[in-house]
């Protein structure tokens, strides 16, 4: 047997069984990681991009054996925006803005004095960026999932889900409060989608990911407006 062979049938094996359905350890193991990447993001923790590269490696074997061709090239995505995310929360710098937003002026991402990224209400430009590409990029993916029925069994969930996801990870790269939203759509039709393709730890992880995403919400939104989160028990470690 060779290593790849090796890697592919420990990482796929069940870990345990939930709601008669086998949970592999490529399944669960990656969600824990995404878990972590996302409590990370919410204390705009420069170590969210790390955790989320991890997440991505590890989950491209759980979709590929649940057959999940969108979920495969999400994870991918995945993997290349969480490059782009850490490089870009890198090198911020600056003292923060956060009337952006408001003003419609483009000032990128900062960092606050705690020495944590900087978070703001994207521009309506930004905004219309953000919607029309998902918009655009689902259904170019979804009628690609159509044309080519091998590549997902359920092509336009699938597809929305892979462009939902690139689109939150860009706008939490850029520090928009919008990152939030973005995920709140995306997990309204993954809980569903993850439960029906046999992949039943994912979906309770996404249920989970709802209530952090509204935590996580809630903190981005006072600090975009005050500068810092009204209540105390929010603060994060630093990066």
């Amino acid at each position: 047997m060779s290593a790849v062979d090796w890697l592919d049938g420990t990482l796929n094996g069940t870990a345990f069984t939930a709601f008669g359905q086998q949970v592999p350890w490529s399944d669960m193991v990656g969600n824990l990681m995404g878990l972590l990447a996302l409590a990370l993001g919410w204390r705009r923790s420069i170590w969210t991009w790390p955790a989320q590269l991890l997440a991505g490696l590890i989950l491209v074997a759980a979709y590929a054996s649940a057959q999940l061709s969108g979920g495969v090239g999400k994870q991918l995505l995945v993997i290349g925006v969480a490059v782009w995310g850490w490089y870009q929360w890198r090198r911020s710098g600056g003292a923060p803005d956060s009337t952006a937003g408001n003003t419609g002026t483009d000032t990128g991402t900062g960092t606050e004095n705690d020495g944590r990224i900087a978070v703001r209400f994207a521009t309506w430009r930004e905004r219309l960026w953000l919607l029309g590409g998902t918009a655009a990029g689902t259904a170019a993916v979804g009628s690609l999932f159509v044309l080519v029925p091998e590549l997902s069994w359920n092509p336009w969930p699938d597809a929305y889900i892979f462009t939902g996801t690139l689109a939150a990870m860009v706008a939490q790269a850029r520090g928009l409060v919008e990152f939030w939203f973005a995920w709140l759509l995306v997990d309204l039709v993954g809980v569903p989608l993850a439960f029906s393709s046999g992949l039943a730890f994912s979906g309770l992880v996404y249920v989970i990911y709802f209530v952090l995403v509204l935590w996580g919400l809630r903190d981005w939104w006072l600090r975009s407006r005050t500068g810092k989160a009204s209540d105390p028990a929010l603060e994060g470690a630093t990066a």
